[in-house]
């Protein structure tokens, strides 16, 4: 009996020992660790136990035939027709012209449009005969593809700044400047006005050379354009190399120099729209954007302060070709129209004209050095860290057909600026997961299998979007496990359809634990359920229709990778 009874005690004396050993272990386990590793050990805990629960198969890789020659920018261009004339001729002695965004658009965007649809109801004659213009709004480095290419050549082209006038320019199209000046306008960084303060406080002043001081100093989370794309993204560029060395924007110091300054920029947005919504989501100090559309946007006035920079945005007016006299005659015509008082006037209540006070910082920059300051920002743009990105493609039943076919296509012809230096993988996803091709430097020989990959892929089946992207957040934990300098990507290729498997809510604490930016590309897609998934680190997403996808891509990956 005796013995029973201290059997008895004795186990639960044990069971105690055990739950305050347990207790202990679980309270301690944490003591010395910050938030941020409490929570990735938290993250990486959840991330497997959701792995765990999908189907997942590797298939053996397949090499397929590559193309090693350049990216050709002239075949990805859309057609032309993709990008809408807002003032059509109305005779048959006309120019085209290409107009940029801000001003040959519609509303507050619309100024240039409303001049030239005025221009055309004014009856002007040259030679006898009645003349017109035609209007057709393109962004500026869309234009300049264009142009450079050769796929279509306008007879008249005004793009934000003179910047692209001069790359055109280098790249041999007979260009001749015009006119200096249709209206006025100013890039600027647009600063909240705390961090604008601070800055004052530091520094003295706030201007290019004192806000890349400070971002290199890692006090100011500031986000830029895309300088093959967008103006001011390509004005901010150059005007930093010229702060770092004016003598010589491509040498050692300002290269140097660049590369300690990106390292510490957190965003670089594919469009204006993106960037925007990554300041109102408060994770930027600063951004760069047009004074013309820092007046329109009322919720940035009240909390935000614009201090220009770099060269002028004064939309010039360039004839290129070898123009027929009659048509000279007409951009020159037109030049004089738009100077015209009443026309300055209506463009200050869009925006215009209201900072002329502002002297460009800059000279002239040469166009081929425009160029090579752009590979230069390719080259150097990740700040010494190579990405590693996971390519998750929808291979479900209702991306059969077209759908599957364009994002194939978009891939193969996309992967060209993908980036040697940079690693790669591709998942593929319907009702279970398929790893296509594990991550791996982007040599020859994976180029060879990605595109390999590609052209295997199959539809059918459900759609399980959410398993594909942990998947692919699995890949990349792993990898960065090897290679801990990588950034991490993620771009999902899909029609946006979720039926099967997790769902957004199940993984998005994940998400915003590790901080993947996760790319979204649509085909036929829901694209508010894309842009959800987008939307959580503040990455941008593509609706990618039958006429500009491989181009929008193209962009996209030249900004990414």
């Amino acid at each position: 009996m005796k013995k029973s009874k201290f059997l008895l005690l004795s186990g639960i004396m044990l069971v105690v020992v055990f739950i305050i050993v347990f207790v202990g272990v679980n309270l301690t386990s944490n003591l010395g660790k910050t938030k941020t590793e409490v929570a990735s050990e938290d993250a990486g805990k959840r991330l497997n136990k959701l792995y765990s629960n999908i189907s997942v198969s590797t298939d053996t890789p397949v090499k397929g035939q590559i193309d090693l020659n350049p990216a050709d920018i002239a075949e990805s261009l859309p057609d032309i027709s993709k990008f809408p004339i807002t003032v059509n001729n109305t005779t048959d002695q006309f120019v085209e012209i290409f107009s940029s965004i801000e001003k040959g658009g519609t509303g507050v965007d619309g100024w240039l449009t409303d001049v030239a649809t005025e221009f055309n109801k004014a009856n002007i004659t040259i030679d006898g005969k009645k003349v017109s213009v035609k209007l057709r709004n393109i962004a500026s480095g869309t234009a300049t593809d264009f142009i450079k290419s050769g796929k279509y050549v306008p007879d008249a082209f005004t793009p934000s700044n003179e910047l692209w006038g001069e790359m055109v320019k280098a790249s041999g199209v007979k260009t001749q400047l015009v006119s200096k000046r249709l209206v006025g306008n100013v890039p600027g960084i647009v600063i909240s006005k705390v961090k604008y303060d601070a800055l004052i406080d530091k520094y003295g002043a706030v201007n290019v050379k004192t806000v890349t001081e400070a971002i290199s100093n890692n006090e100011f989370s500031m986000g830029y354009t895309d300088p093959f794309a967008s103006s001011t993204g390509l004005n901010f560029l150059v005007t930093a190399l010229n702060t770092f060395d004016s003598n010589d924007l491509l040498g050692a110091k300002a290269v140097q120099g660049f590369e300690q300054f990106q390292a510490n920029v957190p965003f670089i947005a594919s469009t204006t729209i993106q960037m925007r919504d990554a300041a109102k989501s408060g994770m930027l100090d600063g951004f760069v954007l047009e004074y013309q559309t820092y007046f329109n946007a009322d919720d940035l006035k009240n909390g935000y302060v614009f201090t220009p920079f770099g060269v002028r945005h004064d939309s010039p007016l360039y004839a290129l070709g070898d123009l027929p006299k009659a048509k000279q005659n007409i951009i020159k015509k037109f030049a004089e129209f738009v100077e015209q008082e009443k026309y300055q006037t209506d463009a200050k209540t869009k925006g215009f004209n209201l900072l002329n006070d502002y002297q460009s910082e800059l000279a002239t920059v040469n166009g081929s050095l425009l160029s090579s300051a752009q590979k230069l920002w390719k080259e150097k743009k990740n700040g010494g860290k190579p990405i590693t990105a996971v390519f998750v493609t929808d291979v479900s039943g209702s991306m059969a057909g077209e759908p599957l076919n364009r994002l194939k296509e978009s891939l193969i012809k996309g992967q060209k600026y993908l980036g040697k230096d940079n690693s790669i993988g591709l998942v593929s996803y319907s009702s279970s997961v398929t790893v296509n091709l594990p991550i791996a430097k982007y040599d020859t020989n994976q180029q060879s299998m990605f595109v390999g990959a590609v052209n295997s892929l199959q539809a059918s089946g459900g759609t399980a979007t959410f398993d594909g992207i942990v998947v692919a957040m699995k890949m990349l934990e792993d990898e960065l496990a090897i290679n801990p300098n990588t950034k991490p990507i993620i771009f999902v290729l899909s029609d946006g359809e979720t039926n099967e498997g997790y769902s957004l809510k199940d993984i998005k604490g994940l998400i915003e634990t590790y901080k993947v930016p996760i790319y979204t590309i649509g085909y036929n897609a829901n694209i508010k359920a894309l842009q959800s998934i987008s939307s959580i680190n503040e990455a941008a997403s593509i609706n990618a229709d039958t006429d500009d996808v491989v181009y929008k891509i193209g962009n996209l990956f030249n900004v990414q990778m």
